[in-house]
């Protein structure tokens, strides 16, 4: 059987308020192509299909359309979870006709396995199915306690219950594979991730994921990755596209399993070339150097943060003449001469005694007082018990 895992479409996301849904468009076209070329018999699609929990119209159309073609009049399982962006209740409502197309839309978390046949390799799937399980959408209170600590253990100690009573329904006969969207313990972020906890829904360990999977698929992180330390095959798929300048480089794709009952999954990716890349530009020698690139035609086809070096402040027709010969320039940041050899002057006057350093800083904060010497003496001994603690400098 081979299964294609892919996650965070986040349909409808914008960019600065430039529309990105005909690059979501492009990306579900070469997902249908992937699909296709490399014979998939399931679909896995682990949470936010959508950006927000009331997605705009075109959002919705795209993807209802898109998931009808990759199920091919139901001969090509389906299966979709809600994730943090998404709304449960909106995204499981078109139930009674996805089914009849052979596509599960699961919004709130329970304990139930789908149990999904396949008709291309005539085998069954026992997929255990959490979406996104935060406290509120589990419907539980976790603990009577408030203390952070406390409770993140006791959500981790529940995830991990779910998980395997889940894994109860796995069978030796059949292929068995777990689906959630959360943060696992360890995973790389990036700044186009809203914080999961938002919503009651905190970290997981790795160790919690449910060992009896032959592989867990995840959603939520943006950037494709293993989870180390997991008991089993975990693995996020990332976002399809870039969606913050953090993501800038990341190389985007979708993640194949060849999986059989009893056996050790074989995973391989297909990367992705649809969507705009999101880039750095970093003019160091001014304006010149910017047109330069432009008339190069430098990432053409690019969304960019322009960082560009400049001694006096940009005015507002030289930046609607740069975003005029690119309509991609996203961010226009400039950085004066003058700030940065002040900051390089700091950088090389760091011999200059720590005691002197602080008094400086007093003096700039409160307009020319200075410190009494009792303050002074107790920046340093806290500074000193800092170095004791870490056996470095802080």
């Amino acid at each position: 059987m081979r299964i294609l895992h892919t996650a965070d479409w986040h349909l409808g996301r914008s960019l600065e308020g430039r529309s990105r849904l005909e690059e979501q468009a492009q990306f579900l076209d070469e997902l249908v192509k992937i699909v296709e070329e490399e014979k998939i018999d399931v679909v896995l699609m682990a949470g936010d299909a959508f950006d927000t929990v009331n997605p705009p119209a075109a959002a919705e159309s795209l993807f209802y359309e898109s998931i009808a073609r990759l199920a091919n009049g139901g001969k090509r399982p389906v299966s979709i979870i809600a994730g943090n962006h998404d709304n449960p209740d909106r995204l499981s409502a078109a139930s009674p006709l996805a089914q009849k197309q052979g596509i599960q839309l699961l919004g709130l978390p329970t304990i139930d396995v789908q149990t999904i046949y396949v008709p291309t390799t005539n085998e069954t799937l026992k997929l255990a199915a959490l979406p996104y399980p935060s406290e509120s959408r589990l419907a539980e209170v976790l603990s009577d306690s408030h203390e952070e600590l406390i409770l993140r253990d006791k959500y981790d100690q529940r995830i991990q219950g779910i998980f395997e009573e889940m894994s109860k329904a796995f069978t030796p006969e059949t292929i068995n594979i777990a689906m959630s969207h959360i943060y696992v313990t360890g995973g790389s972020s990036s700044d186009s991730e809203r914080p999961i906890e938002v919503g009651g829904a905190y970290t997981v360990a790795a160790t919690s994921l449910p060992e009896a999977a032959q592989y867990v698929a995840l959603g939520h992180l943006h950037r494709p990755q293993m989870v180390s330390r997991a008991k089993t095959m975990a693995r996020y798929s990332g976002s399809p596209l870039a969606y913050s300048f953090s993501e800038a480089g990341y190389a985007k794709s979708v993640t194949i399993l060849d999986a059989k009952p009893n056996q050790p999954i074989e995973m391989s990716e297909v990367f992705l070339s649809s969507g705009k890349p999101l880039v750095r530009w970093k003019a160091k020698e001014g304006l010149a150097q910017v047109y330069t690139w432009l008339d190069e035609g430098k990432d053409a086809n690019a969304w960019i943060d322009l960082e560009i070096h400049v001694t006096n402040a940009l005015s507002i027709e030289e930046i609607h003449r740069l975003r005029k010969h690119h309509s991609g320039l996203i961010h226009i940041r400039p950085v004066f001469e003058e700030l940065e050899k002040e900051r390089a002057e700091r950088i090389v006057n760091t011999n200059t005694p720590i005691d002197e350093l602080f008094v400086r800083f007093y003096e700039k904060q409160t307009g020319g007082a200075k410190p009494e010497p009792e303050l002074t003496k107790l920046f340093l001994e806290l500074i000193s018990d800092d170095v004791d603690e870490d056996g470095d400098e802080a």
